[in-house]
C-alpha cells in the first residue's frame, strides 16, 4: 500500500484550520525547507488582524529562502516588500529578532553586504545564547556578509574586516567549543587576514573537535575539506615550497591532511 504524499497530508491537515492552526503550520513549514506550503500557509494566516505581523514575517522569510534556491527576483522583491509592511510592535520578541535578521538576509541577497553586517551585529546581541541553533545561523550569516565585504574592498582594507571575524569566532569558541559555524569562520578568518599557518593549525584543531559539533560535524567536515583541499593546501604550497618543489609540498600537505582525517574519524 503506497503511503500518501507529505502534500496530501499537508492539504488534508488544512482542511478546518484556523489562523493560528495555520501560522503554527507555516512555521512548521519553513523548517523543513518546504517554502511553497510555508507561503501558502502564512498567507492564510494573516487573513487574522493580530496575526499579520507575525505571518508576514514567516511569508517574507520563505520568499528570501525561495530566491535563494530560484534566484528569482520578483521572490526578492516581494520580500522586500513584505518586510517594509510588519509592524515590530505587532510581534513578539523573539519574532522581532527575526525581523532584524531577514532584513540583514534581504540585504545580503541585495548585495548590501556591509548594511547587512550592522543587521546581524544587530541581531547577534539580541540571540539567546541558549538558543544554539539561531546563534550558528547568525553568525554564519554575519561572516558571510562580512567575508563578502571585505573582497569588495582593496587588499589593504581586507585584514581588518577578517580580523573581526577572528576575534568573534575565538570568543564563540571560548564560550561553546562545538560551535561548528565559529570553527569554519575562524578558519576562513584567518585565511583571509593572510595567515595561513594559523588557518591550518585552526583546520586540523577543527576537525578533531567535529565530534562536538553534533549534528552539524558532516557539514562542519565538508566545509573544512573544502576550504583546505582548494585554498590553504594550495596557497600554503605557493608560499612554502622551494624553487620547483610544490608538487612534493602539496603532496605531504596532503598527506598531513590525511592523516588527520583518518585518525580523527
Amino acid at each position: 500500500m503506497r503511503k500518501p504524499s507529505l502534500l496530501l497530508i499537508v492539504m488534508v491537515a488544512s482542511i478546518g484550520a484556523g489562523p493560528q492552526d495555520e501560522l503554527l503550520r507555516a512555521r512548521q513549514l519553513y523548517n523543513q525547507r518546504l517554502y511553497n506550503l510555508a507561503i501558502d500557509s502564512a498567507t492564510a494566516a494573516r487573513r487574522a488582524p493580530q496575526l499579520a505581523d507575525a505571518a508576514s514575517l514567516v511569508l517574507a522569510r520563505s520568499l528570501l529562502e525561495r530566491f535563494r534556491n530560484s534566484s528569482d527576483a520578483a521572490d526578492l522583491t516581494a520580500a522586500r516588500s513584505e518586510l517594509q509592511q510588519i509592524h515590530p510592535a505587532g510581534l513578539v520578541p523573539s519574532d522581532q529578532v527575526e525581523l532584524v535578521i531577514a532584513l540583514g538576509e534581504a540585504l545580503y541577497l541585495d548585495d548590501q553586504a556591509g548594511a547587512a553586517v550592522e543587521e546581524f551585529e544587530m541581531a547577534l546581541g539580541s540571540v539567546d545564547p541558549k538558543n544554539a541553533a539561531a546563534r550558528e545561523r547568525m553568525l554564519d550569516w554575519w561572516a558571510s556578509a562580512l567575508d563578502r565585504q571585505a573582497q569588495l574592498r582593496a587588499e589593504p582594507e581586507r585584514q581588518p574586516l577578517y580580523a573581526r571575524i577572528v576575534a568573534r569566532m575565538e570568543d564563540e569558541l571560548r564560550r561553546d567549543p562545538g560551535c561548528a559555524a565559529a570553527s569554519y569562520w575562524l578558519v576562513a578568518g584567518a585565511r583571509g587576514s593572510g595567515d595561513l599557518e594559523r588557518a591550518w593549525d585552526a583546520a586540523l584543531a577543527a576537525w578533531a573537535r567535529a565530534s562536538l559539533a553534533g549534528d552539524q560535524r558532516d557539514r562542519l567536515r565538508a566545509d573544512l575539506e573544502r576550504i583546505v583541499t582548494q585554498a590553504l593546501i594550495p596557497e600554503r604550497a605557493r608560499l612554502l615550497s622551494p624553487p620547483g618543489g610544490s608538487a612534493q609540498t602539496t603532496a605531504a600537505m596532503h598527506g598531513e591532511w590525511d592523516s588527520m582525517k583518518q585518525t580523527w574519524r
